[in-house]
């Protein structure tokens, strides 16, 4: 007897698709495309500025102002030997130098101390734990300038101008509001079962911050240490205020001195240091930027 083979049906890739089906598929590849061209338009025309900024520091000091092109007709790298030694018996490395003096201990006070705090308020309860949760998220809505002279008067009074300590010891007490709001978030959504089995195990209360939180945390504490980095390098205002040596000045300081100091700016060479004083925040930017964004986005959400 000759057996009839089983029929299956083809699969959809096999199938003739019908043309309501072709149609839908073919308005939906427009769409994506039209969405991706308005994307990338205006991609390139926000970040035009900084492309032309980049192409201006190998212009000569004329081409500058003659044409708004990205790329220099004769690319030239003396804007950047000029601006590197400026017009003060310190060069530019000496800038640089004075911005990491005050940046690093910045953010590794604020996340220290930041780390703390969040942890106080998400993990336990004590008397007037809501009121100075209120405290602490109402400060998030005080502008700066408010406590701006009420600062530099303790700080005279500490004998503390001149000098960096102004710019981050404040840090080392969890100063910064939002950092704390968005580490407290961040912990909320990490279960506590593996705090609870390190107690078990008998560990205190600081080892577990330490060895059993801090791991999990990470990403939200990466994104702290770039937001702070990035806020510090571009802090003018902050030095400015306390800081009136010129040994003592950071890259931001030191742009507006070399602006400062001749009548005619050479602006080549201003807009070299520019590119060279944004170069740190953006190197770091994007070798960091998976931890950054993961600690965003879950610091935003609770479990």
């Amino acid at each position: 007897m000759t057996t009839i083979p089983d029929l299956k049906p083809m699969p959809q890739s096999e199938r003739t698709r019908s043309p309501q089906e072709l149609k839908i598929q073919r308005e939906q590849r427009r769409g994506a495309i039209i969405r991706y061209v308005v994307l990338t338009a205006f991609g390139l025309l926000m970040l035009y500025p900084l492309i032309w900024l980049v192409g201006a520091s190998f212009k000569t000091n004329e081409e500058i102002f003659s044409s708004a092109a990205f790329w220099p007709k004769d690319p030239t790298i003396q804007g950047y030997i000029d601006g590197w030694q400026t017009s003060t018996p310190y060069t530019f490395a000496r800038f640089f130098m004075n911005s990491l003096y005050i940046v690093i201990p910045k953010m590794l006070g604020t996340a220290f101390s930041s780390v703390i705090v969040a942890y106080g308020f998400a993990r336990f309860d004590f008397p007037g734990k809501k009121i100075l949760f209120g405290i602490l998220i109402a400060t998030l809505l005080l502008p700066d300038v408010v406590t701006r002279i009420p600062q530099y008067l303790l700080f005279r009074e500490l004998g503390w101008l001149d000098t960096y300590l102004p710019l981050f010891v404040p840090q080392w007490f969890a100063l910064e509001a939002f950092f704390v709001f968005m580490l407290i978030q961040f912990m909320r959504s990490i279960p506590r079962d593996m705090e609870e089995a390190a107690r078990v195990d008998g560990a205190n209360t600081f080892q577990v911050l330490w060895y059993v939180v801090v791991p999990m945390l990470m990403p939200a504490i990466i994104s702290v240490c770039l937001f702070q980095f990035m806020w510090t390098m571009n802090d003018f205002l902050g030095p400015l205020i306390y800081i009136s040596s010129v040994e003592n000045y950071p890259v931001s300081l030191a742009l507006k001195l070399s602006i400062d100091t001749t009548e005619a700016f050479n602006w080549n060479q201003i807009l070299a240091m520019t590119v060279l004083a944004l170069a740190p925040s953006l190197i770091v930017f994007f070798i960091a930027q998976k931890y950054f964004i993961e600690g965003i986005s879950t610091g935003g959400v609770k479990g």
